[in-house]
């Protein structure tokens, strides 16, 4: 069972956050992380973002995806108008960075995401948002607005105990070379892209 294992206060360059570590165990160095805005109200509906660690485009600024601008883009509207990020450590779709660059070799070759996923023997999508559900009840949140374009998202929170008022769409404009990824994501996965693809 997760729990908090060590916070703190974290300025950053879109204003100050409490950043709160969860795991089962205080030496996991991977946990997953909540990024609380300081101006968040706990007595309203509170503005949620389960958001999937991805190294590539967090960290190198990879064009192949839009998650970096979607962190950035979450962090700046949860700093404007409170909110909580669920840093989740769910590499490439929960397949790990190793797996992942593999499935970008066979992309290379012509193969989507998803077909690169199950040419590797994995499933199109391994992540599991329960963990976001358990972080969300440790931090006495009953309900929440969730920033997603992803509809197995919001099920998650539906399933749950955890009321979800409303979708806020967290659209990023495509670029030259991701068109085809966010396409995949709206055609396969059914993702909410409907201004923009």
């Amino acid at each position: 069972m997760i729990k908090p294992q060590a916070k703190a206060n974290l300025p950053t360059d879109f204003g100050d956050f409490k950043m709160v570590a969860f795991s089962d165990n205080d030496e996991n160095w991977m946990p997953h992380i909540a990024m609380i805005a300081e101006n968040t109200d706990f007595t309203k509906p509170v503005n949620v973002r389960f958001h999937s660690e991805c190294i590539t485009g967090e960290i190198f600024h990879s064009k192949k995806c839009e998650c970096g601008q979607q962190l950035d883009a979450a962090m700046k509207y949860m700093q404007e108008n409170g909110g909580i990020i669920l840093y989740l450590r769910q590499e490439g779709r929960n397949i790990g960075i190793i797996n992942k660059i593999r499935a970008y070799e066979l992309q290379e070759l012509g193969l989507d995401t998803v077909e690169a996923n199950l040419q590797l023997g994995l499933p199109a999508d391994a992540r599991d948002f329960n963990v976001a559900i358990d972080m969300l009840k440790i931090l006495e949140v009953k309900e929440i607005n969730l920033l997603t374009n992803n509809p197995e998202k919001a099920k998650y929170v539906e399933q749950s105990d955890i009321k979800l008022k409303r979708r806020i769409p967290l659209i990023i404009a495509p670029n030259e070379i991701n068109h085809s990824y966010l396409k995949t994501k709206k055609e396969y996965f059914g993702h909410h892209y409907e201004n923009v693809l």
